[in-house]
């Protein structure tokens, strides 16, 4: 569920130059990352399945014959409300449920925002309000990216993690989390007086992009036979030193994608996870042909923004659920200049679920090989 950094000129082009120093030096030490045990891709149409605390998972869109993928979207602090004592029964439901319908999975748990209480003491912390999906609006503690002690924590139970599903067949995407805030996405609260809060508490992008290299090679060290997904969102736009500029933004984003590729290889994965069937927008975030722009070259993928079930309006089609699942399919699924398409497309349980969305997804479901 979707909402939905300044950088002067000479800095823009230090920072591409140390990028790629980093690269060749990483090649020569590490040589070339590792292959998963599984070759399959992450391919096909994903169902999305929303955690709530209060009810049962409802996994009956995993029996449609048109999905290949589940989905899982869940909080850290849902699962380990207490440290050390994790509650792995929800995931267990998905992987069992996975299995017995031949799904694979992706887990797309969410940390920053909605971390544990106990994970946040002694790590820097400011309090932003929630930017989009379930409690928008709402105040919450986030820690800063680049915190240690936050993030080591998180590390810690991504490895819990990988010791209780990393040899699962069925276990194929891992969503790269930490320095993020309200779900699984490459983004921070970015409203004019988050600017300044963030100015504030020392942002800088290369914080930001060394939080994200660490997290990779985290990721990288535990998920050896999985695909490690990074969902785009924005930059901030701030650049080193510290000031607002709008040019900031895309290089950093670079940055932390050129991160990805280096330290994953063809294990890293990007995704857009804010797809509608409205046109591209002639000025804002253009995630959606940036991702395209990769097809081919890596694995991609795009999640709906929300279900189209619910949201025709936002989503393309006001009044008319199955044109808007169309045009966010089509507009995802739009090949680009070599001709390559997305690698796979996440939908919402409730347009998987409804009976007229059917011709949709057998029509989407043929696009894939």
């Amino acid at each position: 569920m979707k909402l939905t950094s300044h950088r002067p000129q000479g800095a823009v082009v230090a920072l591409s130059c140390a990028v790629l120093l980093c690269v060749a030096d990483a090649r020569a030490a590490n040589g070339p990352p590792q292959t998963p045990a599984d070759d399959s891709l992450p391919s096909g149409l994903v169902v999305v399945i929303e955690n709530k605390a209060a009810r049962e998972l409802d996994l009956r869109a995993l029996n449609n014959p048109y999905v290949r993928g589940v989905a899982l979207q869940i909080r850290w602090r849902d699962i380990e409300p207490e440290e050390g004592k994790p509650d792995w029964s929800r995931l267990d439901q998905v992987f069992a449920a996975a299995e017995s319908s031949k799904k694979w999975v992706q887990l797309l748990l969410f940390a920053g925002l909605f971390s544990p209480a106990w994970a946040l003491q002694g790590a820097r912390t400011e309090s932003f309000r929630v930017q989009y999906g379930p409690g928008a609006g709402t105040p919450e503690n986030l820690p800063m990216p680049w915190d240690t002690v936050y993030l080591n924590r998180w590390f810690a139970f991504v490895k819990q993690l990988s010791e209780r599903y990393g040899k699962n067949p069925a276990f194929r995407v891992a969503a790269a989390a930490g320095p993020t805030s309200v779900s699984a996405e490459f983004t921070l609260p970015n409203r004019p007086e988050d600017i300044q809060k963030w100015i504030s508490l020392g942002y800088t992008p290369s914080k930001y992009i060394e939080a994200w290299r660490k997290t990779f090679q985290e990721y990288a060290a535990a998920f050896p036979n999985q695909y490690v997904s990074l969902s785009c969102g924005s930059s901030l736009n701030i650049n080193d030193l510290g000031k607002r500029d709008p040019r900031a933004r895309r290089p950093t984003k670079e940055a932390v994608i050129n991160e990805g590729i280096r330290i994953l290889g063809r294990r890293f994965a990007l995704q857009d996870s804010n797809l509608d069937g409205n046109p591209e927008k002639q000025f804002g975030p253009h995630n959606v042909p940036l991702v395209i722009g990769y097809n081919g070259r890596i694995v991609t993928g795009f999640q709906l923004r929300t279900s189209c079930l619910h949201n025709s309006g936002n989503m393309g089609a006001e009044g008319n659920p199955p044109l808007a699942l169309k045009k966010s399919i089509d507009r995802g699924m739009a090949p680009n200049a070599a001709g390559r398409h997305a690698t796979y497309l996440e939908i919402y349980a409730p347009d998987v679920l409804a009976d007229e969305m059917q011709p949709v997804l057998r029509d989407a479901a043929a696009l894939f090989p």
